[in-house]
């Protein structure tokens, strides 16, 4: 059985990248080397690996990555920290008060 990555990159400008792989090495190492001069990553290095997380089905990682990439800076900031208590947090939605 073959596994899937979503993957998430801290460039050197403070943004996060995020893709999908079926080999996290290489696709590190593809992104540090510059191995596309089109990509975003390209002009941002160096990178930092933040976070990897691991699917069986490809579907649910292709699902993961759309819903990552929706995430605010703030939210992907926290979970690249492994803050999980601010993650909830954002998680929850704004909390608003009764008017």
């Amino acid at each position: 059985m073959r596994t899937y990555y979503v993957y998430m990159l801290r460039c050197i400008d403070g943004t996060f990248y995020t893709g999908i792989t079926n080999n996290i090495e290489r696709r590190f190492a593809e992104h540090c080397d510059g191995h596309d001069p089109t990509s975003y990553t390209h002009s941002r290095r160096p990178l930092l690996l933040v976070y990897a997380g691991e699917f069986q089905r490809p579907l649910d990682a292709i699902n993961f990555e759309k819903q990552l990439k929706r995430w605010s800076h703030k939210k992907k900031r926290a979970l690249a920290d492994g803050d999980w208590r601010l993650l909830n947090r954002l998680a929850a939605g704004p909390i608003t008060t009764p008017q």
